[in-house]
């Protein structure tokens, strides 16, 4: 699913274009809030995924389709227009790297950092504040955590901050213990 959301250049070009009217109006955050919104949603909807992606359909009718969706959320008239010129355009397909890359201009503004931590099991409480503070001191900032659990791991931990993965868990130290042994 993730996949979906990469980067790309069109999706940049059209993220750049309109955080920049964004924020010259004073509107990042509610249009980043939007995106934010947009983004769930096509994330949860199957067939709201297929009707942007999907060549069958008409620009007009996807844009209809994402509109009345978002009007639920009451979004911001520049999100809208954004919108619209991608459907004018035929870029509508474009609108997961539009997401993906206004909110790395969003946080790379704001100074906010992501960090995704993948772990064998769900963190607890005290272990995601001492994750947090662990990484704030390791990168003077103040990380947002999004967690992962992926029972392969074995135990550990992996933390992806941006193109940066810190990998420290089982999985990973007995694949390498493996391929040493291999190598002997």
């Amino acid at each position: 699913m993730s996949d979906i959301f990469r980067e790309t250049e069109v999706g940049e070009r059209y993220a750049k274009a309109v955080f920049e009217l964004a924020d010259a109006a004073g509107q990042l955050d509610a249009v980043q809030a939007d995106l934010k919104t947009l983004k769930a949603l096509l994330i949860e909807s199957k067939d709201l995924r297929r009707l942007v992606t999907s060549h069958a359909f008409k620009s007009e009718d996807k844009l209809k389709g994402l509109t009345a969706v978002l009007n639920t959320a009451t979004p911001n008239a520049l999100t809208l227009k954004a919108l619209g010129l991608m459907a004018q355009n035929g870029r509508l397909d474009q609108v997961f790297g539009l997401i993906t890359a206004f909110t790395r201009l969003y946080d790379a503004k704001k100074g906010i950092v992501s960090a995704v931590v993948t772990s064998a099991t769900a963190l607890t409480d005290e272990q995601v504040t001492g994750l947090q503070a662990a990484l704030r001191t390791a990168l003077g900032q103040d990380p947002v955590l999004s967690q992962t659990v992926d029972p392969s791991l074995l135990g550990g931990l992996k933390v992806r901050v941006g193109s940066r993965l810190f990998d420290a868990s089982l999985k990973t130290k007995l694949d390498s213990l493996k391929f040493a042994l291999k190598r002997a």
